[in-house]
């Protein structure tokens, strides 16, 4: 029991090339900042670019935040988790959605939203004796294949 906040972009039709790679971006997003490891005592924020990074590539960006606390038995979207600038450091144990998205006026959007809970990232060194930090997906909902252009996505983003 408790709170969930997941979306999933489909097409019921065939997807132009440009639908197709921007949702191909939109997921790399979301997978790049899914995977990224941190240091303790960073705020969202200071993350955040990571999921912009594969749109920015080829001149798109999306007008909303990337993502937002996620409430147990409360609201769904509970700050102050997140990755804007006024959010708190991300530590573990909490839980915030990773939505990047885009949107062609009057044409089509793309928004893929998962949960994750942040973590103690298993590496190599710690500094100051403090592990640290990425993100677990908690949520398993599949992606539209048929708008997936793999030839964009690298080995480390199809694992």
């Amino acid at each position: 029991d408790g709170t969930t906040d997941i979306t999933r972009t489909v097409h019921w039709g065939v997807p132009t090339p440009l639908q197709k790679e921007a949702y191909t971006r939109v997921l790399m997003g979301n997978i790049d900042l899914s995977r990224l490891v941190f240091p303790p005592n960073t705020a969202g924020g200071t993350v955040e670019s990571f999921a912009r990074r594969a749109l920015w590539d080829v001149g798109l960006n999306y007008g909303h935040g990337t993502g937002h606390g996620i409430g147990n038995f409360l609201s769904v979207h509970e700050w102050p988790v997140g990755f804007q600038s006024n959010n708190v450091p991300l530590t573990a144990g909490m839980f915030t959605s990773i939505e990047p998205g885009y949107y062609r006026d009057g044409e089509f959007g793309i928004r893929i939203e998962d949960v994750a809970l942040v973590v103690e990232a298993q590496t190599e060194h710690q500094t100051g004796g403090k592990p640290f930090l990425t993100f677990e997906v908690v949520s398993l909902v599949p992606y539209d294949r048929n708008l997936i252009d793999l030839r964009l996505l690298s080995p480390e983003q199809v694992r």
